[in-house]
């Protein structure tokens, strides 16, 4: 939460040139469209200031003078002039629309594409929600900014030109009068700034309160009825609600307070004019479609002030998210490929752990001295306490982290000058804690792979006994599979990722805690489809259950990250060391049984 709170308080500049920079980057692809956008803003823009002017001129030399046909003539170029500004605004408002989106599409992708280089180390230290919101709500963010705040900038600064120009073309000494309520105006639009800056900040602290409170509960929610917290949790979402609902009230209050404050402004300019430009007339130095004209421009000057005060705050927000948005895309917490990977043909699946020691946070050793020969075709049980460092070997072998000192063999070749999808291509592993995705059972077990057939796949699930419950569903293998594979039961998502280990016919099998979150049963036809499984293979087997690994041809005991003991498991029962005492707790309640 405190990381979440120091990062969201830091907006940063309201701009920042190198991260402008870094923006524009994806923009350059879509330049046409950019000159396109700012040629046609610039056109644009005159339109308005326009139509003030052809106003002035039917007043002073058709009205004035009775000239019906003249009259005719300029509401017609008046009408022509909106018609004119509504297709190029149509054509404008598309293309920078386009652009934005173009825009965004090109980041979420560089990002996602980013994260799944991203190492696991990352992701131990990092909350999934924050990367969520990066490649959402922060992106988002930008949409205003790419879509309409970086090229419609340039459409307010250029009415406020033309408008300048139009004026003082037209009467300089009522120019000035119009225009002397600007120094308040720059006033409270400097004021406004800052306490709309303080008061974003407030909103986003808030927002990240809410939105990591809510996550998390929602996360949590079986331990929250289990423990019947509903109320207690609901007085601080509360509480953390209110404060958010209440700097969202202050951020409006000061709206509140700008706009019409422009509005008055422009009223008090406006009879300033009226003033100033009456006494004008009266004395006949101006015409009274001068006076009029400067009415009109006087109500658009100050729309476009508006909207770039406006613009500042959306420049603002994606300053703020394009500065978190870039802080991920500058990690560079990877495992890194060699430049020169060697290029592996097959594997036999002869593993080898060389005076390996290993740190999650290069300070406290997780596994110390660690050597270890696995030949082809063998399998090998890891057993131990937990936190021996069991889990850590296979995070290790399959390079999800690098090794502080050591070496780690495949066929005798290091991993590291190994290519990473390469190593893994031969590797499939089984967790304990099985992840499914959206999709359906047959995706799930070819992982969208297309080399892999729905031959394949069927045969894949038969041998580990998965057709079974698969036939019996109504749509077989095309049975729809939601998040996390919440319609399916332990044991059917188990057999599902026994089946997808299988499927991609791995040389090297990888058990972790396989079979511990299923009953007996299930057990059971796994230990069959277990036996096949390993034929011909080379397999690491890490369990807590004991006898699911007393086959095995070797059984390593770690004990604080350290190789205590190793031998079959009639040799380990043999030595009374700590796999011995191990068993004992497993099994003394079986012995007083048959006592």
């Amino acid at each position: 939460m405190s990381d979440i709170k120091q990062e969201d308080e830091i907006l940063g500049k309201a701009y920042d040139a190198k991260l402008m920079k870094r923006l524009l980057i994806y923009i350059k692809p879509y330049k046409k469209y950019v000159v396109f956008a700012i040629v046609m803003n610039i056109f644009v823009a005159a339109l308005g200031p326009l139509r003030p002017y052809l106003t002035k001129i039917a007043i002073d030399d058709y009205i004035a003078n009775s000239n019906y046909n003249g009259l005719m003539m300029i509401s017609l170029a008046l009408f022509g002039s909106l018609i004119l500004q509504a297709v190029v605004q149509y054509f404008l408002s598309y293309y920078t629309q386009y652009l934005g989106q173009k825009t965004l599409y090109d980041i979420r992708t560089q990002l996602f594409e980013h994260t799944h280089k991203l190492a696991l180390k990352f992701y131990d230290r990092t909350p999934i929600g924050r990367i969520v919101t990066r490649t959402t709500n922060d992106v988002e963010s930008l949409s205003e900014l790419f879509s309409s705040g970086i090229v419609m900038v340039f459409s307010d600064v250029f009415i406020i030109l033309w408008i300048l120009s139009f004026m003082f073309f037209m009467d300089v000494s009522l120019s000035l009068v119009s225009l002397s309520v600007l120094p308040v105006l720059f006033y409270g639009t400097f004021l406004f700034r800052k306490k709309v800056r303080e008061s974003y900040r407030d909103v986003r602290l808030h927002l990240a309160r809410l939105n990591s409170y809510m996550q998390e509960h929602v996360t949590g929610m079986n331990i929250v009825q289990i423990f019947r917290k509903e109320k207690d949790e609901f007085k601080n979402f509360s509480k953390i609600n209110s404060d958010h609902r209440d700097a969202n009230i202050k951020s409006i209050f000061y709206y509140a307070i700008f706009y019409p404050s422009v509005e008055l402004l422009s009223s008090i300019a406006i009879a300033l004019m009226i003033w100033y430009g009456g006494g004008e007339i009266i004395n006949g130095t101006l015409t009274l479609g001068v006076l009029f004209a400067f009415i009109q421009y006087t109500e658009m000057f100050f729309r476009p002030i508006r909207d770039l005060s406006e613009k500042y705050n959306i420049l603002q927000t994606s300053m703020a998210s394009s500065e978190r948005i870039f802080k991920l895309l500058d990690n560079k917490t990877f495992i890194r490929n060699p430049e020169n990977p060697i290029k592996l043909n097959g594997v036999k699946g002869k593993i080898e752990f060389r005076d390996v020691w290993f740190a999650y946070d290069d300070e406290n050793y997780v596994l110390k001295n660690i050597n270890l020969n696995i030949n082809p075709g063998e399998t090998v049980a890891i057993v131990g306490h937990t936190g021996a460092g069991k889990s850590t070997l296979i995070n290790i072998l399959t390079r999800f982290y690098d090794i502080n000192k050591g070496s780690i063999l495949l066929d005798g070749i290091d991993i590291r000058d190994l290519d990473k999808r390469d190593l893994r291509k031969f590797i499939s592993v089984v967790l304990q804690d099985v992840f499914l995705f959206s999709g359906n059972i047959q995706s799930n077990i070819s992982m969208d792979n297309d080399e892999i057939t729905e031959e394949k796949i069927i045969q894949a699930a038969k041998t580990v006994g998965a057709e079974k419950f698969i036939s019996n569903l109504p749509k077989r293998y095309k049975e729809e599979v939601k998040e996390r594979g919440a319609t399916l039961s332990v044991g059917q998502k188990q057999l599902i990722s026994f089946a997808r280990a299988l499927a991609y016919d791995p040389k090297i099998l990888i058990l972790d805690e396989a079979t511990s979150s299923i009953d007996t049963e299930t057990e059971k036809i796994i230990q069959d489809a277990i036996e096949k499984l390993l034929v011909g293979r080379t397999a690491i087997v890490i369990a807590h259950r004991l006898s699911t690994v007393q086959n095995a041809d070797k059984i390593i005991v770690l004990h604080k990250g350290e190789i205590r003991e190793a031998g079959n498991h009639q040799e380990l029962l043999a030595k009374r060391g700590i796999y011995y005492k191990l068993y004992q707790l497993q099994y003394k309640d079986q012995e007083l049984l048959k006592t």
